[in-house]
């Protein structure tokens, strides 16, 4: 690409002239030395920041060594969008690049936003190998060609999307702020003298099982039929867009489909999100359950809207937790006999039932109004960042 064709001072570089792969590899994690093991699952698509972690102790196989300031990027799936920075030393998942700004040329605090850019991700994705688990390779990425803002242009850049990225964890804030309340609330339900443990089996009627079937990794579009991901089952609520396409649309089993009011549960996921629950706010005859997710039918005079918000509660996720089945921190399962087991606080009295309900459901909507307000800075952050790095000349 001719310096001719971009804005001034702007430069095109090699990727490899930007950053350097860090290849440190650790053998056995348990003897890293260090106190964190961050894998894909750990990184969020809208953020750079990293928030959770696990122990090396929990992982086997050889991992990577990154330290503070070191960006954690992985490189299996590229258009899951899995970036982090790091702030602590520790090893990474084997489906990641560790890499290092080279200060010269990219400040370190100017790749991170640069990498998060739809101009990075779509080359990344092009350059991607493998039909079922696509993967970057670092030879290939090395020799990708970027356009580049000078030094002084990148601080500039900086400063206004570093602004934008802290207004969006504050919101983040108050999502978690609010999440917090609704626990609160459920944990005093419980202490309140007011309900009951008992089986989450005797609130229903029955389990309705998914089926897996093949689809396209693309959502549905229009009058075509889908099948949802497990990851579609999300605390936020039902992520319909979380679907793909069924390769062979007569699959569709129509008792399978989404209706309003619908509770579902993940019956198979990570360690971390196993177990899940949402319910579904409207009909989606196009979509229906695959394998890893379950209906709850809930029994005569059980609001399933109640219900749903009765198993976010922490003892039920301890539960779930306990058993799920599965080695290792990959896929974790849970059998329908353990899911009919689980022990529910259950209010008594049906008054008291409704004024749950109410609560939470004015919880739920105070964090859902909250959500779109940030899903929307999410885009526009995302809007100005593709804006600030596009290096034609206007």
């Amino acid at each position: 690409m001719a310096d001719s064709v971009l804005k001034r001072g702007w430069s095109t570089r090699r990727f490899d002239q930007m950053a350097t792969m860090v290849n440190d590899r650790v053998d056995d994690p348990s003897l890293a030395g260090v106190d964190y093991y961050v894998g894909l699952e750990h990184l969020d698509s809208d953020s750079l920041a990293i928030r959770r972690w696990g122990s090396p102790s929990d992982v086997e196989a050889t991992k990577l060594r990154f330290r503070p300031g070191d960006i954690i990027f992985g490189r299996r799936r590229v258009y899951q969008r899995k970036l982090g920075v790091a702030h602590f030393d520790g090893i990474c998942s084997a489906h990641a690049m560790v890499l290092r700004a080279k200060p010269s040329v990219v400040l370190p605090e100017f790749l991170p936003f640069f990498m998060q850019s739809d101009l990075f991700m779509e080359r990344a994705k092009e350059i991607s190998v493998g039909s079922l688990s696509p993967t970057i390779n670092w030879k290939t990425l090395a020799q990708e060609e970027f356009k580049l803002p000078p030094l002084e242009e990148q601080r500039k850049i900086i400063a206004v999307l570093s602004l934008l990225e802290g207004f969006v964890e504050s919101l983040r804030t108050v999502i978690q702020c609010l999440r917090a309340v609704h626990r609160t609330y459920l944990v005093g339900l419980s202490q309140s003298g007011d309900s009951q443990l008992v089986s989450l089996g005797s609130l229903l009627t029955s389990i309705t099982a998914g089926k897996s079937v093949v689809g396209a990794d693309i959502a549905p579009v229009a009058a075509e039929k889908g099948v949802l991901k497990v990851s579609a089952v999300d605390p936020r609520g039902f992520l319909p867009d979380e679907s793909k396409r069924l390769l062979n649309q007569a699959e569709f089993v129509d008792r399978l489909s989404l209706r309003a009011g619908d509770v579902l549960i993940s019956r198979a996921n990570t360690a971390e999100l196993v177990g899940e629950v949402c319910r579904v706010d409207q009909d989606y005859p196009n979509l229906m359950l695959c394998d890893k997710t379950l209906r709850l039918d809930p029994a005569l005079g059980v609001d399933g809207e109640l219900l749903a918000e009765l198993l976010q509660a922490e003892h039920v996720r301890q539960q779930l937790r306990r058993v799920a089945t599965g080695t290792g921190r990959a896929m974790k399962n849970i059998s329908q006999p353990a899911i009919r087991l689980l022990e529910v606080d259950y209010p008594r009295d049906s008054l008291v039932r409704e004024e749950a309900r109410m609560a939470l459901h004015s919880m739920r909507k105070a964090e859902m109004r909250v959500r779109a307000r940030y899903d929307e800075s999410v885009a526009q952050a995302a809007t100005l960042r593709n804006s600030l790095l596009n290096g034609a000349p206007r």
